[in-house]
């Protein structure tokens, strides 16, 4: 598994899960919407944790620097 995660899309990530917690702790978001978007933000949290989306995957996007990509490849080879 590579990085395909930059530290500013991790960042971001991050952030909104941060933000979607506070919100059903506060009970701003309840129901259906809680659950859903209370998914997302853990997603959002494991996948910052690890630099790795699998979503970023199936369409070939990366938003980690090169250096980053290169890294792990590096760890395999001892």
């Amino acid at each position: 598994m590579t990085t395909n995660m930059g530290k500013t899309d991790k960042t971001v990530r991050l952030v909104a899960a941060i933000v979607i917690v506070i919100l059903i702790l506060t009970g701003v978001l309840t129901g259906a919407w809680a659950w859903i978007l209370g998914i997302i933000a853990v997603l959002f949290a494991v996948t910052s944790a690890i630099s790795f989306c699998p979503i970023y995957t199936l369409f070939g996007i990366s938003t980690a620097p090169k250096a980053e990509k290169e890294k792990p490849k590096e760890e395999e080879k001892k």
